[in-house]
């Protein structure tokens, strides 16, 4: 189990801060942080400023975040005509941040969903 974490103290002084970490492959390959790095740099802007609403609001709802069972929760990012869908657990206190993708369908792909869950646990 290899994780990233990423971040630093460039908030200030808010008082709760979840800490972050990117899911690395056993290999040690930052396969979110370089998806997340091949977006648009604005989509880059949105998608990050959403997941720092999650790191410093925690418990944080609808529409931004919904659960999807097991333990499995997701951050919604609308770009206009696309959206991005951020798929996370906690461990150890720690929001890990699983998966992304460009949502394309109504409904999450299934298989979307079964590597954030596969990713989910090789951490545990």
């Amino acid at each position: 189990m290899v994780l990233s974490k990423i971040g630093g103290d460039f908030m200030g002084k808010l008082e709760k801060k979840t800490p972050l970490i990117f899911y690395k492959t056993k290999a040690g390959k930052d396969v979110v942080v370089e998806w997340f790095r091949s977006l648009r740099k604005e989509d880059r802007r949105i998608v990050g400023q959403d997941l720092m609403r999650v790191q410093y609001r925690w418990p944080v709802g609808m529409p931004l975040c919904r659960p999807l069972g097991g333990g499995l929760w997701e951050v919604r990012s609308s770009l206009g005509n696309r959206i991005v869908r951020i798929l996370f657990c906690f461990r150890d206190e720690h929001l890990v941040v699983l998966h992304g993708f460009v949502k394309k369908t109504q409904r999450t792909p299934t298989d979307e969903l079964e590597l954030a869950r596969k990713r989910k646990d090789e951490i545990s």
